[in-house]
């Protein structure tokens, strides 16, 4: 696979699945939420809800409530440990992550085609000389970054189903968030939707 380099830190592969690794990873990530069903996340202090749900598998999961953001080995409603990683995940991180640690948390974000996702950080983790990689199934985004400071200049790329996005090094504090999702532009998912898999490096 080849990648793209966005800026330094940040790189993209384009369709790094093809279509028949993405519907195998459809099945896995079904399989996962039959065990892990999808939950809806609230803001820390004003208990607001994410536009998004989600869920995770692996060791650890993150999660998000009135008690804030962190990393836990539970699922917030079931209370029953998260499923595994997928071994296709596992793969990608191994081939492309260059971190010669396996992660221990796979965040699975379901955006229905109105869900979008407001510029942040990816900061609750302790080893920051791990990166975080991105993994898009179903509808394509417009996905938007910037720098390291909220308010700044920013750019924007779209990412389509089977697309992998790896940011670290300068790139691994950067505020990025998702626009809005492009309607009609997948197949992959029933009903229409985009499901965003991130890999990462909590512990």
């Amino acid at each position: 696979m080849t990648a793209v380099e966005i800026r330094p830190g940040l790189h993209l592969y384009k369709t790094a699945l093809d279509r028949a690794a993405q519907e195998t990873l459809r099945e896995n990530i079904r399989e996962i939420l039959r065990e892990a069903p999808l939950f809806q996340p609230v803001m820390p202090r004003t208990g607001k809800a994410f536009s998004v749900r989600m869920s995770n598998c692996g060791p650890l999961g993150w999660v998000s409530d009135r008690a804030g953001y962190r990393y836990q080995p539970e699922h917030p409603v079931t209370a029953k440990p998260w499923p595994p990683i997928p071994e296709t995940l596992l793969r990608l991180w191994r081939d492309l992550a260059g971190y010669p640690h396996d992660p221990d948390a796979c965040l699975i974000n379901y955006y229905d085609p109105a869900a979008k996702m407001g510029a942040h950080q990816d900061v609750d983790e302790q080893d920051f000389d791990a990166p975080i990689l991105s993994v898009s199934l179903g509808c394509a985004c417009r996905f938007r970054f910037g720098g390291e400071t909220r308010g700044g200049s920013t750019q924007s790329l779209v990412l389509e189903s089977g697309d992998v996005l790896i940011f670290g090094g300068p790139a691994r504090k950067m505020f990025h968030g998702v626009d809005r999702i492009l309607a009609k532009t997948s197949t992959l998912l029933d009903p229409p939707g985009r499901i965003n898999l991130t890999l990462r490096r909590a512990r």
